[in-house]
């Protein structure tokens, strides 16, 4: 909700400043700001990004950056939460439920365990897909981070990552 109430701040300002007519009402202006605000497809590009690099950073023993991505990519979904109501409760219970032993994982260190549950994500990732419609956005695991500009091998632990 504070995101939102920072985002009808910045377009009272703008009606302040002439940027959006003054006689437009603030349920209009709120409604224009979320629509220029992304829906579900660009957040979950980063999402799926994120979710790609985190593998590569557990992998290397980078566990401050594979819980760093999980966080992350967790926080892209919020714009989704104002503009895509019902789809971001599934990503909610999503992220919650189904990727907590992900997370668990992460936390404990255990490479193993990370990637038994990862790729258990990735089935339900696409098991989800298929049942909203997207049956043709299907999840692989990457040779390769998203992200080549990152040392996914630097020694680190999961408390790591600033609050």
């Amino acid at each position: 909700m504070k995101h939102l109430l920072r985002y009808i701040s910045i377009a009272g300002l703008a009606s302040l400043s002439g940027f959006a007519p003054a006689q437009e009402s603030v349920q209009s202006q709120i409604d224009t700001i979320k629509s220029v605000l992304p829906k579900f497809a660009i957040p979950m590009r980063e999402v799926g990004d994120r979710f790609q690099n985190m593998y590569f950073a557990a992998k290397g023993g980078n566990w401050a950056l594979a819980a760093y991505m999980s966080k992350y990519m967790d926080k892209s979904m919020n714009p989704a939460s104002y503009t895509k109501a019902e789809e971001y409760q599934s990503w909610r219970y999503f992220y919650d439920t189904t990727f907590d032993p992900v997370n668990k994982a992460i936390k404990a260190q255990d490479f193993k365990a990370f990637e038994k549950e990862y790729m258990s994500t990735i089935a339900s990732c696409n098991a989800c897909h298929a049942s909203m419609g997207y049956g043709f956005i299907k999840v692989v695991k990457l040779r390769k981070p998203a992200n080549n500009g990152v040392d996914y091998k630097v020694p680190s632990k999961p408390g790591d990552v600033p609050p």
